[in-house]
């Protein structure tokens, strides 16, 4: 005799009713979107009928293929169990929809059969790192990062004339090189539970210092050393005050970026009626080196990409290879535990803070290169940027996790975002409000690891 069918779990069968209300909502929101922009009836059809299935397909594949596996456990547990384990897929697929309609409200023309494949290769990011990601546990972030990188860059490429094209490719790369020599120092100090909020001041100081000394007749490239051996005195003192302050780099690093920038424009003003500015001849060579116009050995790229490539590949393989490189990473996962081994805490603090300052000095005289004046706030946009990079690319700030190889992946997500949001003619808010909704989300993720938790 048959066994007799079994009724669907009460739990499914809700779960597949609010699947299908909230698949009519947003096709619903879809067809209305397209009729306020008085798109032709049969494109509205069709992208309605596509979000219908989409969102219906999402909704199946977050909640309710993991149903069966509670089945009999009652209905209302089943959700929660659900919702708990595939609640950032959800809220991402949300968030997206609601950044999707805003903009297509607020842009004339956005709304298009480019930006709903954009937004469907978006989605499809979310799945994989979703589910592929569970796999790769020890490379998540950099996971993560190289397939929104993809997904951005094959977004632009398709909505943006000339997005792939060699030149803005140069731009990008040229733009990534100077946030990626910033973050060098960020990075480091991070990795040792640390920060640096000098990091901007030092580079307007040391871009404004360059051209002042070149103007008193200072040979260039003697100039450039002194500005480098200045930014690491500044990292110095910064490593010193903060570890007999009992570790509070952050107030300390800050306070030390106000003097350095009001020292700076005061000496610099000093017979002079512009106060945090000052002009001047750039060296040839030095305009050469971080310009777009460029050339590295006679090939069409500026040669501070080239040297950004050989930092970041040196350092990659000297945090992980290197005696040096693990230590730092030892004080940063457990001050206690490098102290019982000898690894010297004072000795790597300073040191650290010290390259900061270094980099911080040589991305501000790179940056005198391709601007050809000097500025004082040049740097105020790095104060965010270099975190975010940090961030975005997986390292903690509370030390011991992540390298400069994912900061390296956080800057080319960050460039190739701005290019994008600048290309579809976002204003500087949207911008804003775009980079916050990334960056949350990875401080959440980031800030779940055993790792982190275990220190807080």
């Amino acid at each position: 005799m048959s066994a007799p069918i079994q009724p669907a779990p009460a739990g499914s069968l809700l779960a597949r009713v609010i699947g299908l209300l909230i698949a009519v909502v947003l096709t619903a929101a879809s067809a209305g979107l397209g009729v306020y922009q008085n798109l032709p009836a049969q494109q509205v059809i069709i992208y309605s009928a596509a979000t219908l299935a989409l969102s219906a397909w999402i909704w199946r594949f977050y909640v309710i293929q993991f149903a069966g596996d509670s089945a009999g456990e009652g209905g209302a547990s089943e959700l929660r169990r659900a919702w708990r384990r595939y609640r950032s897929g959800i809220i991402g697929f949300l968030v997206l929809l609601a950044v999707f309609i805003a903009l297509s409200l607020t842009i004339d023309g956005f709304f298009n059969v480019w930006t709903v494949i954009s937004a469907l290769i978006l989605l499809l990011i979310i799945i994989l790192t979703m589910s592929v990601g569970r796999f790769m546990a020890e490379n998540r972030s950099a996971f993560i990062g190289l397939m929104v990188l993809a997904g951005l860059f094959s977004v632009g490429s398709m909505n943006i004339d000339g997005f792939a094209s060699a030149t803005n490719v140069k731009s990008m790369l040229l733009f990534a090189s100077f946030l990626g020599l910033a973050s060098i120092g960020q990075t480091l100090v991070a990795l040792v539970g640390g920060l640096d909020l000098s990091i901007p001041y030092v580079i307007g100081a040391a871009n404004v210092g360059l051209l002042y000394l070149i103007g008193l007749s200072v040979p260039p490239w003697l100039a450039v050393v002194l500005i480098v051996l200045a930014g690491g005195v500044i990292g110095v003192i910064n490593g010193i005050l903060s570890l007999r302050l009992q570790g509070q780099a952050l107030i300390v690093t800050l306070g030390a970026g106000f003097v350095v920038s009001g020292g700076t424009q005061i000496i610099t003003s000093i017979g002079s009626a512009y106060s945090g500015n000052v002009f001047g001849t750039v060296p040839d060579w030095l305009t050469n080196l971080s310009s777009m116009s460029g050339s590295t050995f006679g090939l069409p790229f500026p040669p501070v990409v080239a040297i950004w490539a050989a930092l970041a590949l040196i350092l990659v393989i000297g945090l992980r290879h290197t005696v040096h490189g693990r230590f730092l990473y030892a004080l940063g996962i457990n001050r206690t535990s490098a102290d019982r081994l000898f690894i010297s805490e004072r000795g790597y603090w300073i040191s650290i803070f010290g390259l900061s300052g270094m980099f911080s000095a040589i991305t501000g005289c790179l940056l005198l290169g391709w601007s050809g004046g000097g500025f004082i706030g040049v740097g105020s946009q790095y104060l965010f940027m270099t975190l975010a990079a940090v961030v975005v690319g997986g390292t903690s700030l509370l030390g011991g996790v992540g390298g400069y190889g994912f900061t390296v992946i956080g800057v080319l997500v960050l460039q190739v975002l701005t290019s994008f949001l600048v290309g579809i003619g976002l204003k500087f808010e949207w911008q804003q409000f775009i980079f916050g909704i990334l960056i949350l989300p990875m401080v959440a993720l980031y800030a779940r690891s055993p790792h982190i938790r275990t220190q807080i």
